[in-house]
């Protein structure tokens, strides 16, 4: 499993997730550093990779496709911002992610929880 780790968050959490053994790229390492999300999105999709963020635009975009990938990993307002923190949290907690990613889901890390929302999300009609 490849992670994309939005411009949202620190670039040195990539680097944070691959000392513990992840593959990890930031935006900027592939030139996407002031792409839109749109394009961030395509990319993770063609690449197929996993967005981390904290921007929630992502799930928008997810619900209006109607998609099940890329899988979206939120880190919400409250969580610890610091990289090796971040990486940490995703890692202490992987084994209960990772089929709910590889099958398309957007999983919200908030300060005191986590909550997975499978995907497709589907707009009411």
């Amino acid at each position: 499993m490849k992670f994309l780790i939005d411009n949202a968050l620190s670039f040195y959490l990539a680097q944070a997730l691959q000392n513990l053994g992840f593959d990890a790229i930031h935006v900027r390492d592939v030139g996407l550093a002031t792409s839109s999300d749109q394009t961030i999105f395509e990319y993770a999709v063609n690449a197929k990779m996993v967005i981390v963020s904290a921007d929630t635009d992502f799930g928008t975009l997810l619900a209006l496709r109607e998609t099940s990938k890329p899988s979206v990993l939120i880190f919400r307002k409250g969580t610890d911002r610091r990289p090796e923190k971040q990486a940490k949290l995703i890692a202490a907690n992987f084994s209960n992610i990772e089929s709910a990613l590889k099958q398309g889901a957007v999983i919200v890390f908030d300060e005191s929880k986590i909550r997975i929302r499978d995907l497709p999300i589907n707009r009411i009609r």
